[in-house]
């Protein structure tokens, strides 16, 4: 029997990433850039959806790419209300929630659905969306704040925290994920700590909203009342301090630059605040990792890092001296968001996962006595 085919959608904001499967096998992948100036024509996110359709087939034709025979198409989520981890269908309502941005969050990934769909229906194939970004799977003691009515939700990178975790199980302990326990990070422009137990992700951070460590465009988590006084002191409003939780902190906001390869050189040619800046972000990770290791209960059976930064050994050694006398420490330079995508697919169409549909319900609406 021929492995199945599978094209993966990844919108960004000016970009779309499109990659092709055969089974394991990538055998096409390309990042299409898309003019700023054409995108700005477009009063919505849904109105460029013939726009970016029309230039990824350009690309496939040109190339000689041919869609066919290919089984599913899978999109990046983007928009919808939370859900449990899995693989799902595209489904009217799963597209209505993407088009009009259902949980408030307007991002690009919302037309991966979108496109799944239009490209699915051209081409006699399925849709689908795996691990979106609004994957909740928190237990109820980590939904909970000392403010009443003001319940922790998390936005983290659930697909490559998921995928690395799936991969290790089978890789490395030879186990399903839904038997092991995990810390699993993404340490990159920003920086997710997550807990896993038994195939769920139970705990982790709100890295949009200012939790957990500083990340390069990412303040992290700081106290209150300090925040309140910066706000007064700069005139600042929440409009600025947002924008403190995802494109001006961190790096950005210490030394004007994201870019951490340029901070590291910075740190290594005697620059003490650039040193700093780079350890104090490691450490940082290394408390969120404890915390989630606390979580588990110490039942952890590996601390995995994934992400561009992990290409730095600095990073990795540092990680590993602190944090090792928990579990193994196991790095995966890099990200698997278009191979996840593409696994998740093929896993549902080999029978090993069960395909999930879209309720439009939270998955968590309130505790029992509410």
């Amino acid at each position: 029997m021929s492995e199945y085919k599978v094209l993966t959608i990844n919108p960004g904001s000016t970009s779309t990433k499109i990659a092709l499967f055969e089974g394991e096998n990538c055998l096409f992948s390309k990042n299409v850039s898309h003019d700023a100036k054409e995108l700005d024509k477009f009063q919505s996110l849904p109105e460029q959806l013939p726009y970016r359709r029309d230039t990824i087939l350009q690309l496939l034709n040109e190339a000689g790419v041919r869609l066919d025979d290919v089984d599913v198409f899978v999109g990046r989520g983007g928009g919808l209300l939370a859900m449990e981890g899995g693989t799902y269908e595209v489904t009217d309502l799963m597209l209505d929630h993407a088009r009009n941005s259902a949980n408030g969050v307007i991002h690009p990934a919302g037309l991966g659905p979108q496109l799944a769909r239009e490209f699915a229906e051209q081409y006699g194939a399925k849709a689908m969306v795996v691990n979106p970004p609004d994957v909740d799977e928190l237990q109820d003691l980590a939904r909970m704040t000392g403010i009443k009515g003001v319940n922790r939700i998390i936005h983290l990178h659930a697909l490559n925290l998921k995928e690395t975790a799936i991969r290790h199980s089978k890789n490395v302990m030879n186990k399903k994920y839904e038997e092991c326990n995990y810390v699993v990070c993404h340490i990159g422009g920003g920086i997710s700590v997550s807990a896993h137990r038994k195939g769920k992700m139970i705990d982790g951070y709100d890295i949009v909203g200012g939790e957990g460590p500083m990340a390069p465009t990412r303040c992290g988590s700081i106290s209150v009342a300090n925040l309140l006084s910066y706000m007064k002191e700069n005139n600042l409003d929440i409009a600025d301090v947002k924008k403190l939780c995802t494109r001006t902190g961190g790096f950005v906001s210490h030394a004007g630059i994201s870019d951490a390869l340029e901070l590291t050189v910075r740190a290594k040619n005697g620059d003490k605040y650039a040193e700093m800046l780079w350890n104090t972000m490691i450490y940082q990770i290394e408390k969120c990792i404890g915390s989630m290791a606390a979580v588990l209960h110490g039942e952890v059976d590996g601390i995995l890092l994934g992400g561009g930064m992990v290409y730095n050994e600095d990073l990795v050694n540092q990680i590993t001296e602190a944090c090792s006398f928990i579990a193994p420490v196991t790095a995966y330079p890099g990200e698997f968001e278009m191979e996840a995508m593409a696994a998740g697919a093929i896993r549902v169409l080999n029978g090993e996962e069960e395909l999930k549909v879209y309720t439009g319900k939270k998955v968590w609406d309130g505790f029992d006595w509410e």
